[in-house]
């Protein structure tokens, strides 16, 4: 005897739906109603498909940091320090101020709005954004190319505070010609040591 009735949506689309309404809203400012009308699906469809909107949102996380965040793990493969950081903020302004994205960054605003209901998705956003420092400082270790007496883990934690820079500076409207100059002087201040 066959299962139930096939799905009359396509669960990846309605997941990248549901990550450009949460990347432009946040978690906190995205209701289910908005939720149910972007995905085109109704709650039942929802809560079958993704679960709750903790647990959906969560599925959008793994979306965003394995598709259009893609970029930062990538990153991490350049042959040295100072290419890997290029490369991250380089496609931290694409990712926050290009022409086919929101702008801004969807970990960025959910760690700054969420309130004290929220309180496990902005734990989730922190967990995930430190397991990307960690791997960032563990790839600066490995550099021969970092600026004399350079720690890796504080050049890390400063690579990091550039690129939510750029997504706060995207977000409030500056372009990404702007954001490029950033990029470069940025650039050229951390490595004009080792060069």
């Amino acid at each position: 005897m066959p299962g139930g009735r096939p799905r009359a949506f396509d669960p990846e689309t309605a997941l990248d739906r549901a990550l450009e309404l949460f990347w432009r809203q946040g978690y906190e400012g995205t209701s289910l109603s908005e939720l149910t009308m972007a995905m085109k699906i109704n709650r039942t469809s929802l809560y079958g498909a993704f679960g709750n909107k903790e647990q959906l949102f969560r599925k959008v996380l793994d979306r965003y940091f394995t598709s259009p965040g893609a970029f930062a793990a990538e990153a991490l493969e350049a042959p040295t320090a100072r290419t890997v950081v290029e490369r991250l903020l380089l496609g931290a302004i694409e990712l926050t101020a290009g022409p086919h994205t929101p702008h801004g960054c969807l970990s960025v605003n959910s760690i700054h709005a969420c309130g004290p209901d929220s309180e496990p998705i902005r734990q989730e956003v922190i967990a995930r954004r430190m397991a990307s420092e960690a791997a960032l400082r563990r790839r600066f270790e490995q550099a021969a190319d970092l600026p004399t007496g350079c720690d890796p883990r504080v050049l890390a934690q400063l690579v990091y505070t550039i690129i939510d820079g750029i997504a706060v500076q995207a977000a409030s409207g500056h372009t990404r010609d702007q954001l490029h100059q950033v990029a470069d002087l940025a650039l050229r201040t951390l490595f004009q040591l080792s060069s």
